[in-house]
């Protein structure tokens, strides 16, 4: 058999550490910014935080073996006189004492914590506890069970070595079903909405009738079919209409809306401020994204002190070179801080600028397209770095705090072969359905009609694309008595 040699050649693009550090870095929003130089600081005691001062300079002397050879891998000399960052890590169109100005929110508990701290005031045994706390573990985040009763069973016995069985699960989960918020624990949206019904009940002949249409016609409840429900139940418009708004006011996810809160709970910190100063807009960054960072004078005066001493043993080669590891990885931190508030900065910039109308007006209608890649060749950096940017970011305006996203979207052309954002359709669909008949809603149809009268030839079918990203409901469920 022969054997045969060959070559080939291939290019690959390799990201260094430090080009790592900073794309994760440019993903990071301010109020996560905080928590990630904490960490840093506290894995290196060679960063620190403060305003740097200048430092002295060292002069380099020899390190030696014994044996008189010199056998370091890096120069010292590099630590001792290579200047600080000349960079500043703080904006220096704020103060440290200017006052952030955010929109500050406490958190609360989830609703599996609530649920779970009000088992005590239900009288169960201890296994019906432990089935309970089971039970509430394995609701979704909207508060339901859509796990079936016989899987559940299977998991206790595996996992618990709780042999039980659906009929006793059933029984503790009606237990369950009792508990705050009214709701969850349902298997369906109908028992989730008849469990809210039921505690509701103080003898209102209206509320009564609510609970029989979702007992008994739910089906033609959901497709909107009143004149059934009117005729099946023999009452009046006026009693259904007086029922349906009954129903309405239900929560259709008990467990989604403590979730949903929590998250609007965590505080919302802007990382821009855009600021119309006599028709000239002024953009600055929230001080937070350039905190005030240094490498620590005692790491320095370590190398000082070993170039102070004659010879180096094997203990403090070892030092040494934990010591460069810890000076290397402070620099380049902060060097990541830096070039991400620089980032952050040319980028808004250049998203102020294209979108400068609206920044001046707060018209949605003046918004421009615009795309990544339109930041990305401004800017001159890759569309990625431009999506890491605008993800998770929040600019301050005169007219309210805005995502990053919110200046982004696709364009189409008008009859007469201009150029406009797709948001501005999108305003003009949801003050078409904001100002339309409730009783005979406009079909997707008919508002494709009348984006046409206004000049945006625009299909049915891509209407009710732009309907559902504004979580508009069909025509047939926006209909009201």
């Amino acid at each position: 058999m022969a054997l045969k040699q060959s070559f080939s050649q291939k290019m690959e693009q390799k990201l260094s550490p430090q080009q790592i550090q900073l794309m994760k870095l440019l993903q990071v929003p301010t109020m996560e910014l905080d928590q990630r130089i904490k960490q840093e600081l506290e894995v290196n005691p060679a960063l620190e935080e403060g305003k740097d001062v200048e430092e002295d300079e060292f002069e380099q002397e020899e390190y030696e073996e014994e044996s008189g050879e010199d056998e370091r891998d890096f120069d010292i000399d590099e630590y001792l006189t290579d200047d600080e960052p000349t960079y500043k890590t703080s904006v220096n169109n704020k103060s440290k004492d200017d006052e952030e100005k955010s929109m500050p929110l406490s958190s609360g508990k989830t609703f599996q914590e609530l649920m779970l701290s009000q088992l005590n005031m239900q009288i169960l045994t201890e296994e019906e506890v432990l089935i309970a706390t089971y039970l509430i573990g394995s609701l979704d985040d909207a508060g339901y069970l859509e796990r079936d009763l016989e899987s559940i069973v299977d998991d206790l016995a595996f996992s618990q070595n709780l042999h039980t069985t659906e009929a006793d699960l059933e029984g503790v989960l009606e237990h369950v079903q009792e508990l705050d918020p009214p709701g969850v624990g349902a298997r369906d949206l109908q028992e989730c909405l008849i469990l809210q019904m039921e505690r509701r009940q103080d003898g209102d002949i209206t509320r009564y009738t609510a609970l029989k249409i979702l007992e008994d016609y739910f089906e033609e409840f959901t497709k909107k079919h009143y004149k059934k429900i009117v005729a099946k139940m023999e009452i009046s418009e006026e009693d259904l209409k007086d029922a349906v708004h009954e129903i309405i006011r239900l929560n259709p996810k008990p467990g989604g809306s403590l979730k949903s809160s929590s998250k609007s709970l965590q505080q919302v910190v802007p990382d821009f401020q855009i600021m119309d100063e006599d028709g000239k807009l002024v953009l600055s960054l929230n001080g937070r994204n350039a905190p005030e960072l240094k490498i620590n004078k005692g790491y320095k005066q370590m190398l000082q002190n070993y170039s102070d001493g004659a010879k180096l043993k094997k203990t403090d080669k070892e030092a040494l070179t934990f010591v460069k590891s810890k000076l290397d990885s402070a620099k380049w931190f902060i060097d990541a801080i830096q070039q991400r508030q620089n980032t952050l900065f040319s980028t808004m910039t250049a998203i102020m600028n294209y979108q400068k109308e609206y920044f001046l007006t707060g018209d949605d209608t003046e918004l421009r397209p615009m795309i990544l890649k339109d930041i990305a060749e401004i800017v001159d950096l890759d569309i990625s770095t431009i999506s890491r940017v605008a993800n998770s970011k929040y600019v301050q305006t005169q007219y309210g705090t805005f995502s990053l996203k919110h200046f982004f979207s696709e364009s189409l052309s008008t009859d007469s072969g201009e150029e406009v954002s797709t948001r501005e359709v999108k305003q003009i669909l949801l003050e078409a359905v904001g100002d339309e008949h409730k009783r005979k809603p406009l079909t997707d149809e008919k508002l494709a009609g009348l984006l046409k009268e206004k000049g945006y030839n625009i299909a049915r079918r891509t209407v009710a694309k732009y309907r559902e990203q504004l979580n508009i409901p069909v025509a047939r469920l926006r209909k009201e008595l």
